[in-house]
């Protein structure tokens, strides 16, 4: 039997394991996954990797934040998704008060569907917990959103929820299905150590790191937990920074409370004492990147699974966006761009460097990524009868990354000079080629919004 394009002679990897196999395409699906297929059309694989496409669950583009709107929009992030090999991503619609959270869907996708070259889902941000948010979790959830975000910071923003609203979103989305996912620092502990600072006349980009230390953290990872065992409810931590937590977390996991959580390479691979340095305000996020310890202790709880899931929190501001803090840290737009070098940087200091598997990569950024998320059956493997996000990956490929050549639209990069051995070269999304021998080739449109559907089992 020939088919309409086979991809032939690579390795295919999944978390079970690898094997050489060619892979058959029909239209957006994968229908034959063995040796010895041939095709109408066909790519040469021999060498490669093949990959089911990276999901990053959380980005930010196109974001209004910290007085100004982050550089990547819909059409840059995604395009430098595709030439990082992610072909799927999960971004936001934060509610703006008064209005719904129907309404902010709606206007989100009206910004994102045009643009995006990849495929995309949102998660739903609730600001304003009460009876009609209540009311609305079962309408989101049908229109593809069961996973929600709540912030516990930013007050002055507007986007803080106390605990009493956490605790009953936790339970009424636990009534179908749907998944809360908290940003998780202690805000009070926060302002108390920012009056502190000022009293004691500090300033400069290191006294960010000084005023979150990892108790501002980790507490509010704990409470976090304890809210969401006594409701019931499904609880995801985005961009856990300590290594405290971490093991809170392993712990929590251990006891059988529904929770999971996502680390991301800007945690594993940079520190605190890049504040120091002159650009230091470049490389400020919220959690802060922390110390080396921290690190160690994350890689070890990637390597047992407690961490489920690797994502970049993607939220570029470039230098002249940076530079508005004029030398205060709490006015600093905090974000920083990673999706494109996601899967590079992970298969290089975490395969490469011996710490786990390449199919225990593909767990953490295809497999977990589209379980936890509503995906599974649709991305995240290359099975028959799922779609054909494949991405061939060259382990020999050297490349240092550099603001050179990245395809963000950053004029810096928080991980500059760094050397990846592994890159990707290929991509497909549904079955068309999107980046060919590193070049992209798709366009605005080529990407669709994924209605999600509530996990079966999360556990």
């Amino acid at each position: 039997m020939q088919y309409e394009l086979v991809i032939k002679g690579g390795q295919v990897v999944s978390a079970a394991g690898t094997v050489k196999a060619d892979v058959a395409i029909k239209g957006e699906k994968i229908v034959a996954v063995a040796e010895g297929l041939s095709g109408k059309k066909e790519i040469d694989a021999t060498g490669k990797l093949v990959l089911p496409g990276a999901l990053d669950v959380h980005t930010h583009f196109q974001l209004p934040f910290c007085g100004t709107v982050s550089a990547d929009g819909f059409t840059s992030g995604s395009r430098a998704a595709a030439l990082g090999g992610v072909t799927t991503f999960i971004d936001f619609a934060i509610q703006s008060k008064p209005a719904t959270l129907m309404e902010t869907v709606a206007a989100r996708r009206a910004e994102a569907d045009p643009k995006v070259c990849v495929d995309y889902g949102l998660h739903a941000g609730i600001t304003d917990w009460n009876d009609e948010r209540a009311k609305e979790i079962p309408a989101v959830i049908e229109a593809g959103l069961p996973t929600f975000k709540m912030f516990m910071i930013y007050k002055g923003q507007g986007w803080q929820s106390n605990d009493g609203d956490l605790y009953a979103a936790l339970r009424e989305t636990a009534k179908y299905g749907g998944m809360v996912g908290v940003h998780a620092e202690n805000n009070d502990l926060i302002e108390l150590l920012q009056s502190e600072a000022d009293r004691d006349g500090l300033t400069g980009c290191y006294t960010h790191t000084i005023t979150r230390p990892d108790i501002t953290e980790t507490e509010a990872i704990a409470r976090a937990i304890n809210l969401a065992e006594a409701a019931g409810g499904t609880l995801y931590i985005f961009h856990m920074s300590t290594g405290a937590a971490a093991d809170i977390l392993r712990d929590a996991r251990a006891k059988g409370i529904n929770v999971h959580a996502e680390t991301g390479p800007h945690y594993l691979l940079l520190d605190d004492e890049l504040f120091k340095r002159e650009d230091g305000h470049h490389f400020a996020t919220c959690p802060p990147i922390r110390k080396p310890a921290d690190q160690a202790k994350l890689w070890e709880r990637i390597t047992d699974s407690t961490l489920e899931v690797l994502a970049t929190d993607t939220c570029t501001f470039n230098s002249e966006q940076k530079a508005t803090w004029n030398g205060d840290y709490k006015a600093i737009p905090f974000g920083m761009p990673g999706i494109e070098v996601l899967l590079p940087l992970t298969y290089t200091h975490g395969v490469g460097a011996g710490r786990f598997s390449v199919n225990h990569m593909v767990a953490m950024l295809s497999e977990n990524p589209a379980r936890l998320f509503g995906l599974e059956g649709r991305k995240g493997k290359i099975a028959e009868g799922h779609d054909a996000d494949i991405v061939l990956f060259d382990p020999d490929l050297k490349h240092t990354i550099s603001a050179e050549t990245h395809a963000t639209k950053c004029d810096y990069e928080p991980f500059e000079g760094i050397e990846c051995t592994g890159w990707p070269v290929t991509t497909l999304l549904r079955g068309k080629i999107i980046v060919w021998d590193r070049e992209f080739v798709g366009k605005a449109g080529d990407g669709t919004f994924l209605k999600r559907k509530p996990p079966v089992a999360i556990r």
